[in-house]
């Protein structure tokens, strides 16, 4: 069965390939969709092909609702959206797949049942099937190549609710079993570097020394440094001045 969690259905409209309803399904799976509807299908269905090119989201088709017609697909569906990529001059509120997952996002929180409809390949949604819709969603794409295959536009469409309904990090370190370095431990750093390279005549002409350590602070502030960075670069300065005194 579906999941329990709310979402809207995404409404394949007489797709032609068993390939790309997988991959569409690959795609709504990646981003926690599980309702799709599928209307007419070419080469009917089940489809081998689809189940195929699923990769482990055999379930979706194992679920999908099967329609003879997009009415019957959208009979309960309180407000639907149409993809496209080209201009269809119909009076209509066009929207970017961003802002159409926040409005799905919005509706489906009251209860609403959003549709999303996605057309066949080889050239989209008929104007017949777009006037069925509340609201377009016009995908930014290269206007001398508006071409985008199905499993392409679910997946773009599904990534945007997931952005729109889940926790998405945006920037995130990896510290593996570590811990960043404290300022003591920075400038303890510092200090080393500095005391050594004093020492070796680094710091030369005399009257620049000031400002080149303040350059090679600001080197240290620009690198974010974990403990076991600031002890592996304690262990390479004390290899080095060892080094030395051993030649």
């Amino acid at each position: 069965m579906p999941s329990d969690k709310s979402q809207p259905s995404f409404v394949l409209v007489r797709p032609q390939m068993g390939e790309n309803i997988g991959a569409a399904a690959r795609a709504m799976w990646n981003f926690g969709l599980d309702r799709m509807r599928i209307v007419a299908p070419r080469d009917g269905w089940p489809n081998p092909k689809a189940v195929a090119m699923s990769s482990g989201a055999g379930r979706l088709l194992d679920e999908a609702q099967l329609f003879d017609d997009l009415a019957g697909a959208l009979c309960d569906s309180t407000y639907v959206f149409a993809t496209t990529a080209r201009q269809r001059g119909l009076t209509k509120p066009v929207y970017s797949p961003e802002r159409a997952m926040q409005i799905a996002a919005e509706k489906v929180a009251t209860g609403e049942n959003v549709a999303v409809l996605f057309g066949p390949e080889r050239a989209g949604l008929e104007n017949e099937d777009i006037a069925k819709a509340n609201a377009i969603i016009s995908v930014p794409v290269n206007p001398e190549y508006a071409s985008l295959n199905l499993g392409q536009c679910v997946l773009l469409t599904a990534y945007e609710w997931m952005r729109q309904t889940g926790d998405v990090v945006h920037e995130a370190t990896d510290l593996g079993k570590g811990d960043w370095a404290t300022g003591i431990e920075v400038e303890k750093l510092v200090e080393h570097y500095e005391d050594r390279l004093e020492e070796a005549g680094f710091f030369y002409p005399p009257e620049k020394a000031e400002s080149m350590k303040t350059n090679l602070r600001n080197l240290w502030s620009r690198m974010r440094m974990t403990r076991a960075d600031v002890q592996m670069l304690h262990g390479v300065m004390r290899q080095m001045v060892r080094w030395k005194d051993k030649g």
